[in-house]
């Protein structure tokens, strides 16, 4: 599977949905919420901005540990836990969309069981 698209039981292209806002939970809790979300093919990814749980960073995570939407409660599931998104090479509003942060983050991602 392509890391940066999302997996297709989580999210049908053929729907509208606006993730900005979403909580967003690790395996082990919530992380913070979507800043930015994409839904282009082999180029999505969220934004989640961290607040205070990692002094108001944000992190970028590929689409594909997206695990599951949920619309009604306004949640994204991710299969990653705090410790692997805080240790997760760093975020800059200059350069990730940059192709080398993207390989820097696929390499960091791809690490780890789907």
């Amino acid at each position: 599977m392509e890391l940066w698209d999302y997996r297709p039981d989580v999210y049908d292209r053929g729907r509208s949905l606006d993730l900005a806002g979403f909580r967003v939970q690790a395996t082990d809790g919530k992380i913070g919420t979507v800043d930015e979300a994409t839904y282009e093919v082999g180029g999505s990814y969220i934004i989640v901005d961290t607040g205070p749980w990692i002094f108001g960073k944000k992190v970028m995570l590929p689409a594909q540990v997206v695990t599951s939407i949920d619309p009604q409660e306004r949640d994204v599931h991710v299969a990653r836990t705090k410790a692997e998104i805080k240790d997760a090479p760093e975020f800059d509003e200059g350069t990730f969309k940059e192709p080398e942060y993207r390989t820097r983050l696929g390499d960091y991602y791809g690490r780890f069981p789907g």
